[in-house]
């Protein structure tokens, strides 16, 4: 076939499909575009899942009537003229693509008043012909209507979803637009139904009751507050606690400069903030906001503007990530918002009915079973803590009881409180242990006699490989055989665990599951797992000061309202609710 050049209706098309992809990007673009001119109030309605209609209304400042038809050519734009303002864009949209490629692909009607003038004026166009400008009757602002979407590209409309699945995407869209800008009131009818209104929010709490209506009470009633800044750099917005966490990344919302995108450093970077907290497979929710000087990022290198470019990606990504991570070693027990809220329902509860001792046939206090350690030699003493007893000096209140050798029961001014003392431990352990190795201050204990473990060999060899991590944290490790192990010393941490059980039990869950802590690096997956190998199990009967010492622990330990795996370390049951179940003052 010779060469030629391309119809300019073709043109068109082929390029509205780098930007109209589906009913929810068209709605992107048109609500971008209001945003740009000023708009306070927006209002999006659709049908037949925008198949059929799309209508955005603003009330920006309007398009003056003689640049309506300019306004439906492809690159003009009034948000850039020169190569320096690309290089520093502070608008959502800029490349002037949006309205003539939707019109390539659609029927679109444009009608506008600009603020301060007398009267408004509307064009149309259809399959990229654009009609005469002629008089309209609207308050100022814009009205864009954009019907039969691509009724002139059979293929691509082929390849569009159900009504019911093109309106969820829409609404999403629409969901994540109101988060983009609390400032900003809208209204989302779908079919006629309204399905989401939320007023501007002016305040914390005004954009923790926007968070409710989009995002749901659940993870509103969670969230902690971030606002930090550093240089050029501030993040803002909300992150949920670890305990409300996602099998999917569904509720990771991340706007740069007012923009909604999906970058993959800003993802990361808030995944490795979470990962000493949440367990295998889980994801973060959130809604965060990073501000940077616009010279400092390039959103021209992705045609839907959903990726960016960092001239400092390093800096932004550690950033965010150190930041994330320090806002969540808040969440200890005691400090405001880390309340960790997993009371069991009333039908969970036996009524009256506590067994305050371990069960029959457990080990009392002593020497434990191989594979557990002496508790009382790993706790701190409870002398060394303060013995107030004022509401707030022990947020865990006073150790009472041991429930089946697996819960520590306690009593505060409010109720009771639970703790499950393994979860608890274990981040008490990993905290230890992350401080030491970071000070490279881990001391080793040398045993008197080598203890040999074996191992599968191919469990092994992928030990031997981390043999340099292990040593870095306090382990000297020498191999026997292709199957054994001489392990001639240990962290002092650990000295009095049954060492060829917690190598063996930490080697192979490094080996099975290498993401399973979300930790970075071999060192900290390490030191995760053993600090869960090594905390006090079921069945370990403690004494009370036991208890106490490590409810003092947990208090001043951060990250301890979760465990290394992301569960609740501990949960409460105010005296209400106790009231309730015997049916107290009734």
């Amino acid at each position: 076939m010779a060469i030629r050049i391309l119809p300019s209706h073709l043109v068109d098309q082929i390029a509205a499909g780098e930007v109209v992809e589906r009913p929810a990007s068209v709605i992107k673009e048109l609500v971008e575009n209001a945003l740009d001119a000023g708009a306070t109030r927006l209002e999006v309605e659709i049908e037949q899942g925008g198949a059929g209609l799309i209508r955005v209304r603003d009330n920006g400042h309007g398009i003056a009537a003689p640049e309506l038809e300019l306004a439906l050519t492809r690159h003009a734009t009034s948000k850039i003229a020169t190569l320096e303002d690309l290089a520093a864009v502070d608008s959502l949209g800029f490349r002037g693509e949006a309205l003539p490629s939707i019109a390539a692909v659609a029927r679109l009607r444009l009608a506008s008043r600009e603020a301060g003038a007398a009267d408004a004026a509307e064009i149309t166009a259809r399959d990229g012909a654009v009609g005469a400008v002629r008089p309209a009757a609207l308050a100022e602002g814009t009205v864009v209507e954009v019907r039969e979407l691509f009724f002139n590209v059979p293929a691509r409309r082929r390849f569009l979803r159900s009504q019911a699945t093109e309106s969820m995407h829409a609404l999403r869209m629409v969901e994540r637009l109101a988060l983009s800008r609390p400032d900003v009131a809208l209204r989302y009818a779908s079919n006629g139904r309204e399905q989401l209104r939320v007023a501007p929010a002016a305040d914390a709490a005004g954009q923790r009751q926007r968070l409710a209506q989009v995002l749901g009470e659940d993870f509103a009633a969670g969230v902690l507050e971030i606002d930090v800044a550093a240089g050029p750099l501030r993040l803002h917005g909300w992150i949920s606690q670890p305990t409300f966490s996602r099998t999917q990344p569904d509720l990771a919302h991340w706007f740069v400069n007012g923009r909604a995108v999906r970058d993959r450093l800003l993802l990361n970077a808030v995944k490795l903030g979470y990962r000493d907290v949440l367990y295998g497979g889980r994801h973060p929710a959130y809604v965060l906001h990073l501000t940077i000087d616009p010279r400092e990022v390039d959103v021209n290198a992705h045609p839907a503007k959903q990726e960016l470019r960092f001239r400092e990606a390093r800096g932004v990504h550690d950033f965010i990530q150190r930041e994330i991570a320090r806002r969540l070693a808040a969440t200890r027990p005691g400090m405001q918002d880390s309340a960790v809220d997993t009371r069991p329902s009333p039908a969970g509860m036996r009524h009256g009915v506590f067994d305050f001792h371990a069960p029959r046939g457990l080990p009392d206090a002593g020497p434990g079973p191989r594979g557990v350690w002496a508790v009382r030699d790993a706790l701190l003493p409870t002398a060394e803590f303060p013995a107030a007893r004022e509401s707030g000096a022990q947020p865990l209140g006073t150790a009472i009881a041991q429930l089946h050798g697996i819960y520590i029961l306690a009593q505060d001014a409010q109720g009771l409180v639970l703790v499950d003392m393994h979860a608890g431990h274990e981040r008490v352990l990993y905290e230890k242990l992350k401080a030491d190795h970071a000070g490279r201050s881990v001391e080793a204990q040398r045993l008197l006699e080598p203890v040999s473990v074996t191992l599968p060999q191919a469990v092994l060899d992928r030990l031997l490989e981390e043999e340099a991590d292990w040593a870095r944290c306090g382990f000297e490790l020498t191999r026997l055989g292709p199957d054994r192990l001489a392990v001639r010393s240990v962290p002092v941490l650990l000295a009095r665990a049954d060492v060829a059980e917690l190598v063996r039990a930490t080697a192979l869950a490094v080996a099975e599951d290498e993401g399973v802590h979300h930790v970075e690096g071999a060192e900290h997956r390490l030191l995760a797992t053993l600090a869960c190998r090594g905390a006090v199990h079921g069945g370990r009967r403690l004494s009370l000061p036991e208890m106490d010492a490590l409810l003092r622990q947990m208090e001043q330990t951060e990250r301890a309202s979760q465990c290394n795996h992301g569960r609740p370390t501990f949960t409460r049951v105010p005296l209400a609710e106790l009231d309730r179940l015997f049916l107290r003052g009734r």
